[in-house]
């Protein structure tokens, strides 16, 4: 299913992951956590794909290393990613899209620390937005939907009434346990858990979708 064929009633707030949803960063942190991975012995092929959508800290924490600090380890992270934005640019129509928005009706909700996820958005030319939710701002990061709860309740408006935009397995996990309506972002990759293209709206870019989407908006 595509956008053109959104339900015919409208939605109170649109909710937008960040990195693969109104960024193309997958260049930029790969080549981080790359570096990262090789210098603790562990498979960069198997590893990358663990890391979209969720945070460092979740990240690290989960490889359960010996003598690792996770907290410590994702701060080199981030620091390293902040200083790694070239290549960073917006999903094809993100800014304009984003420009057209009242500043109320949406937010981003990111698994990346306050710092990168404002100095992404600045590089990739989008706007700053009024709601912003990192990884700062819940306990539990994605998959669980506590981002989007938050997200919806400083709009002033129920999540179930959101439309939600998500690209990793991670993040529609966290989406679809939040109870918005999703719609998939393939603008970078194809998600590959099951049924996701089948079941729920798809969106390849902001030019071509642009309009219909802005006409969901209550």
């Amino acid at each position: 299913m595509t956008v053109d064929v959104l339900p015919d009633h409208g939605f109170s707030a649109m909710l937008f992951d960040m990195d693969g949803t109104l960024i193309n960063s997958i260049a930029a942190a790969e080549n981080v956590w790359a570096k990262w991975a090789r210098s603790h012995g562990i498979d960069v092929a198997s590893f990358l794909p663990t890391i979209h959508g969720r945070r460092a800290i979740d990240t690290i924490a989960s490889l359960n290393l010996p003598t690792i600090d996770a907290a410590a380890e994702a701060a080199f992270i981030t620091q390293a990613e902040i200083a790694e934005v070239q290549g960073v640019e917006e999903i094809p129509g993100a800014a304009a899209f984003l420009s057209r928005l009242p500043l109320s009706r949406w937010a981003v909700v990111t698994s990346a620390p306050r710092q990168l996820a404002l100095t992404r958005l600045k590089a990739a030319g989008l706007p700053i937005p009024q709601v912003l939710i990192t990884a700062e701002d819940v306990e539990r990061g994605k998959p669980e939907p506590d981002g989007y709860l938050l997200a919806a309740k400083q709009l002033g408006v129920d999540c179930t009434d959101c439309l939600i935009f998500e690209d990793a397995e991670i993040g529609i996990a966290a989406a679809l346990a939040a109870g918005g309506l999703l719609v998939v972002v393939t603008a970078t990759h194809i998600p590959s858990g099951p049924g996701y293209l089948a079941q729920h709206h798809t969106l390849q870019d902001y030019i071509e979708d642009g309009e219909v989407l802005l006409r969901k908006l209550k």
